[in-house]
């Protein structure tokens, strides 16, 4: 088995989120820091990620009414008026305020898990994601480690997908899986990824769901979000109690020991 040593870590024990780990905003170069900013809250033991009753769509022109709660580990984006800029999800899309080069925690290869509970209703997503760094517009591919829908869920099990989506990669293919897992995701379970240079396994509470035989090669960030989706909304309509919450106890990061 091959040697990984521990490189990110964090149980959100503080009384504010780590500077030095997240970047508390969805793509802020395609709207702004204000209109992208996360709704959260540290009530000391873990993280709860928020949609509020009170909270505007981040991205009207090219995300619709998708409200969205977000955290990430880098930035990357070309001035205002330019197309360049991370998960480019539209044509469209150009640079609208200007961002600093962020660079968090951007690793190559390695494992990596989030213990989460996805206790949510329909017409909402839970997601632990990678994202390239996109220094080059072409390593933009995605390693999708989990989705966790509101919507699918029985008394008795519920639904994770997972996978590789090449956004602008030509390298690679869409290859995304779902895997039916015991139990309720409003249980703690631990949603995990192991990257090499040749293929990716995805793992739900150590055991194995899936192997992408293909591979980023690249540098990638975490992405850890809960959105609201208006098209699963039933009846289309926003209804309360809020927040509604995706509480997650930690997340971390090994990376492969280099031999000597």
């Amino acid at each position: 088995m091959p040697e990984y040593v521990l490189t990110f870590e964090d149980d959100f024990s503080g009384p504010e989120l780590h500077p030095g780990r997240w970047l508390p905003h969805y793509l802020p170069q395609w709207a702004s820091r204000e209109a992208s900013a996360a709704r959260c809250a540290l009530p000391g033991t873990g993280l709860h990620l928020q949609i509020t009753g009170d909270q505007q769509p981040w991205n009207p022109t090219f995300d619709g009414a998708l409200r969205v709660s977000s955290l990430q580990t880098g930035c990357h984006a070309g001035p205002v008026g330019s197309p360049v800029g991370q998960h480019r999800f539209h044509p469209g899309l150009r640079v609208t305020e200007a961002q600093p080069e962020t660079w968090l925690y951007t690793p190559q290869y390695g494992r990596f898990e989030v213990a989460l509970r996805a206790d949510l209703p329909p017409g909402y997503l839970g997601a632990f994601w990678m994202i390239g760094v996109e220094r080059d517009p072409a390593q933009s591919g995605e390693i999708c480690i989990c989705e966790v829908f509101g919507h699918e869920r029985t008394p008795d099990a519920f639904q994770v997908h997972f996978g590789v989506k090449p956004i602008h990669d030509p390298t690679l293919t869409l290859d995304m899986r779902d895997a039916l897992i015991p139990g309720s995701p409003a249980d703690l379970h631990v949603y995990s990824v192991e990257w090499t240079p040749h293929d990716v396994t995805f793992r739900v509470d150590g055991q194995v769901m899936g192997v992408a035989a293909q591979s980023p090669a690249y540098p990638m960030q975490l992405m850890l979000n809960i959105y609201e989706l208006p098209h699963l909304l039933p009846g289309g309509e926003r209804r309360g109690p809020w927040p509604k919450t995706l509480e997650v106890a930690w997340v971390r990061g090994w990376q492969r020991v280099t031999a000597r």
